[in-house]
């Protein structure tokens, strides 16, 4: 696993991954709304590390990202071919970007980002995505900054959407 997001995940998941063993795992909604059954996560094995990432606050609801990193993560959702897969407001191959913030946390989005394959193999809900999309979202082999950056673009995007409404 990568040093850096086994460090910024590691103590939480770790927490996270003995809830998980001690109150047994339900179902999960999936980005339609839909339930979708969760897989079973022991203690160990490489889903509880995943387990937990779509657990606790939404990204939208941080609050934080300056303008300037989120033009950033613009520059990297055009620039890195984001937008062949994504859109806002519409589906094009891959799941419509719009609300993601609201539905998903930080920890899982970047996971997300990050390490596509190794959640799509371990983390329900981005496998349960994989069935319905039937598209592997590649590894771009981003940074951690990055992926900070291209969540800022999306908590914008979400909150410009939500001000329309």
């Amino acid at each position: 696993m990568n040093r850096n997001l086994q460090g910024a995940l590691l103590p939480g998941a770790l927490v996270l991954a003995l809830a998980v063993v001690a109150v047994g795992c339900g179902e999960r909604k999936d980005a339609g709304g839909g339930q979708v059954a969760s897989t079973a996560a022991t203690a160990g094995s490489p889903a509880a590390e995943f387990a937990h990432l779509n657990e606790g606050p939404r990204a939208a609801e941080s609050g934080h990202g300056a303008d300037a990193e989120a033009s950033a993560g613009e520059v990297l959702f055009k620039t890195k071919g984001c937008s062949a897969c994504h859109a806002f407001g519409r589906r094009v191959t891959g799941p419509d970007l719009n609300g993601v913030t609201h539905r998903r946390t930080e920890a899982w989005i970047q996971g997300q980002i990050l390490h596509p394959e190794e959640m799509v193999k371990n983390d329900s809900t981005s496998h349960a995505l994989f069935a319905v999309y039937a598209v592997q979202m590649p590894n771009l082999h981003l940074l951690p900054g990055d992926a900070r950056a291209l969540l800022t673009y999306f908590e914008h995007q979400d909150r410009k959407s939500s001000d329309k409404h």
